[in-house]
């Protein structure tokens, strides 16, 4: 089975990030499938994701026919192009994703002057606050904790307040945290641009991970 660059296995990652996003994002436990997950994404809607780490080209097209219902979402830590060959031709593909991992350090950070970082945790979720000092809320960034790994979500940097490294500051400042809280591994799944940034600040990629959902009516 292949490793990934922190040794993990390609499964136990995909796992990991979908309970560290449950607790992101407040929802539901992920119920284990063969080859993945399964999650509700409501409510009130009743559309549930497949999350898949193992697979075949004829397990999806079959795992996408099932879910052949409007707003299913199939995603899979692979190729979009083989995602995009399997699914019906009246489902619609998403933004191409990235999982990426990183070893937790406590590496030193710097708050700008005129900028406020609040960091709060709550059970297995810390939510990282970072505010202008005329009281503007100029970003915000979430981690999940699942055990040794933190999974990052909505990492979201305020349109006025771009371009002044708040983004990494956040992480850094999160990444840290999560390190003194036990936890020793990042998990994230990144877009394109982001892939840059956290490229940038040690993160390294594991997989593509397309997702695609039923638009059928």
């Amino acid at each position: 089975m292949t490793t990934t660059p922190t040794g993990h296995a390609l499964p136990d990652l995909v796992m990991a990030w979908g309970r560290g996003r449950a607790h992101s994002r407040t929802t539901a436990r992920p119920e284990p499938i063969d080859g993945g997950f399964r999650v509700a994404v409501g409510p009130p809607s009743t559309e549930v994701r497949e999350v898949l780490h193992t697979y075949t080209p004829e397990s999806l097209a079959a795992t996408a026919a099932r879910l052949d219902e409007p707003g299913h979402q199939v995603m899979i830590a692979g190729p979009s192009a083989l995602l995009a060959s399997a699914v019906p031709s009246t489902w619609t593909m998403d933004e191409g994703g990235h999982l990426m991992t990183v070893e937790f350090a406590q590496d030193p950070y710097a708050v700008p002057e005129e900028y406020r970082l609040l960091l709060e945790t709550e059970g297995p979720l810390t939510v990282a606050r970072v505010f202008h000092r005329n009281g503007d809320l100029a970003g915000s960034a979430r981690l999940g904790r699942d055990e040794t790994f933190g999974v990052f979500d909505k990492v979201v940097t305020a349109p006025a307040h771009q371009r002044r490294g708040l983004g990494s500051l956040m992480m850094r400042a999160l990444s840290g945290n999560a390190y003194a809280q036990g936890m020793r591994f990042g998990l994230l799944v990144g877009s394109d641009d982001g892939r840059a940034l956290y490229e940038h600040l040690g993160w390294s990629f594991v997989s593509d991970f397309p997702g695609a959902r039923s638009k059928r009516v």
